[in-house]
């Protein structure tokens, strides 16, 4: 069977940047090792295809493709983490850092409300970032193999959560809803930003009430 938009799947996966062949992310531990990746929960990943959970590329990439065989893709980078945008760097004031008991150094990655970026220098109380994706401009390798489409229905909730919100959250499947169990309160507002979302792949609303 041939996987199509909106189908939920497993897969193993192994990035390279395709110049220096070094491992930039895998969920496969003997490549995890061999990279010395700070990765501490390894596991398939399950991924509603076309909904963007996978760079550009590689998402469309699975589109015909079949369970159980192995695969090679290479990216532009266009079509992987973007060009790299001379407008994505920025000088700001060094401050700004040190206000958050932050000492920026030269090669430094910091995240920054969930981007990373780079410092590219510090000087003068002037701090030179890059807002790039790390790997922009990279040419891109990616082996990987479809282990399984998903056809449980709990599966494909949890994968989203886990995708979406980093957590698994208790619930039941009612009359076409998702009924939570103990929800905390502050994640109702994210909740409800991904409901559309949530009922375009699965056919099933986030009753939060």
């Amino acid at each position: 069977m041939k996987i199509k938009e909106k189908d939920f799947i497993e897969i193993e996966f192994t990035g390279r940047i395709k110049d220096s062949q070094e491992i930039f992310d895998s969920n496969i531990l003997e490549d995890i090792k061999k990279a010395e990746l700070d990765i501490k929960e390894v596991k398939p990943f399950i991924l509603s295809v076309g909904q963007k959970m996978l760079p550009d590329g590689f998402d469309k990439d699975l589109v015909e493709k079949e369970a159980n065989k192995e695969y090679t893709l290479e990216l532009k980078p266009e079509e992987a983490f973007g060009k790299r945008d001379k407008e994505l760097i920025k000088m700001v004031p060094t401050k700004l850092f040190l206000e958050q008991k932050i000492n920026p150094q030269r090669g430094m990655q910091l995240n920054l409300d969930g981007q990373i970026v780079k410092i590219l220098s510090n000087s003068s109380g002037r701090t030179l970032i890059d807002f790039n994706h790390p790997l922009a401009g990279k040419e891109i390798i990616y082996n990987y193999k479809i282990n399984r489409i998903i056809e449980n229905e709990n599966e494909k909730i949890d994968a989203l959560f886990d995708f979406f919100f980093k957590q698994k959250l208790e619930y039941e499947i009612k009359d076409k809803k998702i009924i939570f169990k103990g929800l905390k309160k502050e994640l109702k507002p994210y909740l409800q930003i991904y409901a559309p979302k949530i009922k375009e792949i699965l056919n099933l609303e986030l009753s939060l009430d």
